[in-house]
């Protein structure tokens, strides 16, 4: 699964070419109104020619976005997704239940998160070391709340509620909660964890 920080890069060069080709048709139509003598002498043509244009870009953008940004072709059809690996964590009193203190995914893993909020409206997030959002989900007491991903990148994550629930709310995080690592990697981490256990 291609990473959101890579699709938003280049999405970013994508609207910025979009948003001067829509500038330059503005700037088109207004010499056109603006100077007495017609600059084209079938100016019909190219304003028109700009309309379709630009909605055939921007109907191209959203097409072209469905198959590339990550979570979207998951989140639809995440209900025939088969999942690697799931992990059921409940939020109560402004705290995450985890099932593990480190939740272990090897690399590559479809992972299914089940959350279960018991009083409040929270959120759920997963953050990379440098801060910047994997991806986040809100949590609604009362009913169901999934999401799957793929984790294609080593990487430790951080847990975060990402929905305002009152000033406690702002607390709500578990630092290097998810680790997705390589099967040897794994492998040392637990018997680490099963060394300090005994």
């Amino acid at each position: 699964m291609i990473e959101s920080t890579d699709v938003l890069s280049v999405m970013k060069v994508v609207y910025i070419i979009y948003g001067i080709i829509i500038v330059s048709f503005i700037g088109m139509y207004a010499l056109g109104i603006t100077r007495s003598q017609q600059i084209l002498p079938r100016i019909k043509v190219p304003f028109y020619g700009w309309i379709g244009f630009l909605v055939f870009v921007g109907v191209g953008l959203h097409v072209l976005t469905y198959h590339t940004i990550p979570w979207v072709k998951l989140d639809l059809s995440r209900n025939k997704v088969k999942a690697d690996k799931e992990f059921n964590i409940s939020i109560a009193d402004y705290k995450f239940q985890l099932p593990d203190s480190k939740l272990l995914i090897e690399e590559g893993q479809m992972v299914r998160f089940n959350l279960e909020s018991k009083d409040y409206t929270y959120g759920f997030g997963l953050f990379r070391e440098d801060g910047t959002m994997l991806f986040q989900m809100q949590v609604v007491p009362g009913s169901r709340n999934d999401i799957v991903w793929k984790f294609n990148k080593r990487a430790n994550y951080t847990i975060r509620s990402t929905e305002y629930a009152g000033p406690r709310g702002g607390n709500l995080f578990v630092k290097n909660a998810v680790i997705v690592a390589t099967n040897a990697e794994i492998a040392q981490l637990i018997s680490q964890k099963e060394l300090h256990q005994n």
